[in-house]
C-alpha cells in the first residue's frame, strides 16, 4: 500500500516554532508529528510513502532519509512552489492505481489501512475521512428579524457540531485528470470539482482521536493528550493487533 504525504505548508500558524522547524518535525512528547505519523503508516500495513516537502525540506530529508528506519521506502517530492493541499499530486511519478493521501498535520487513532480498504472496496473515484467535530464559539449570536433592525434571539458563545474532512483521503488515479497541474490547486477545490462533476465520492465516518495540530490550539491539547493517548497514538510500542475501523456514509450528490 502507497501513502502520500503532505509535508509542503509552511505552518504560519505555529510561529516561531515553525520558524525554525518545519510543521512535520514540530515535537510531540519525546518524538516528531513526522515520525508518529510515519510509524502509524508502517504498523497499518503501508509500504511505500511520498512525502512531498518544501521549506526546510533538507531537516525532513536528514531526520527521515530512506525510510529504512521506519520500514518504509520513502521517496520525495519537493514542492519549487507551493502548489496547494491537492496539487502536487498531478506531478508525481510511479502512483499506485489507489492511494492514500494525508495531510501533514493530522494526529489521530485513526487505522489508515482501513481508509484504504474502505475505499478499496466501492471502487469509487475519492473517499474522505470525516470526523464530528464540536467547536464553541465565543462571540455572542444575534438573530435578527428579516428587515435587519430587531432583534428576535440571542445565544451567548453556542457549541455547534459539524462533519468535518479530517484530512486522510484515499483516492484512485482516476481523479488526477481533476486536478491542474500548472497551479497550486487545494482540497476544497477537488471537492467542488467533484461534485459539480457528480463523482462519486464515499465519506469514511470515524469516532475515535482527531486533532488537526496546525490549529495551536489543538497544538496545545495535544501535547497535553499525548501522554495518555500514546498506546493509541504508537501502537507499534504496545505490539496491539491493529483494528478494523469502517462506518460507511454515501456523499454522492443527488
Amino acid at each position: 500500500m502507497q501513502a502520500i504525504l503532505m509535508a509542503g505548508g509552511e505552518g504560519k500558524r505555529l510561529r516561531p516554532i515553525t520558524a525554525v522547524l518545519p510543521k512535520p518535525l514540530i515535537p510531540i512528547g519525546d518524538i516528531s508529528f513526522l515520525e508518529m505519523a510515519l510509524r502509524q503508516l508502517r504498523w497499518y500495513g503501508f509500504e511505500e510513502v511520498v512525502l512531498c516537502v518544501g521549506p526546510k525540506a533538507e531537516l525532513v530529508m536528514a531526520v527521515v532519509g530512506d525510510g529504512r528506519r521506519f520500514g518504509l521506502r520513502v521517496r520525495y517530492y519537493s514542492e519549487e512552489r507551493p502548489l496547494g493541499t491537492i496539487g502536487a499530486l498531478a506531478r508525481l511519478e510511479g502512483l499506485q492505481d489507489d492511494f492514500l493521501v494525508m495531510n501533514g498535520d493530522v494526529c489521530t487513532d485513526l487505522n489508515f489501512g482501513s481508509v484504504l480498504k474502505f475505499h478499496l472496496s466501492h471502487g469509487v473515484p475519492a473517499s474522505i475521512s470525516a470526523y464530528r467535530r464540536r467547536e464553541k464559539l465565543e462571540l455572542g449570536v444575534l438573530e435578527i428579524d428579516p428587515g435587519g433592525e430587531r432583534l428576535v434571539g440571542f445565544e451567548e458563545k453556542p457549541d455547534y457540531e459539524f462533519w468535518v474532512a479530517m484530512g486522510v483521503n484515499a483516492f484512485s488515479k482516476r481523479v488526477l485528470d481533476l486536478i491542474p497541474s500548472d497551479e497550486p490547486f487545494g482540497f476544497d477545490g477537488l471537492m467542488t470539482t467533484m461534485l459539480a462533476e457528480r463523482c462519486e465520492v464515499r465519506v469514511f465516518r470515524f469516532n475515535g482521536f482527531w486533532l488537526d495540530i496546525g490549529r495551536p490550539d489543538d497544538y496545545e491539547r495535544m501535547l497535553d493528550e499525548f501522554p495518555r493517548r500514546r498506546s493509541a497514538l504508537l501502537p507499534d510500542e504496545g505490539a496491539q493487533e491493529p483494528k478494523e475501523q469502517a462506518e460507511p456514509v454515501d456523499s454522492h450528490p443527488k
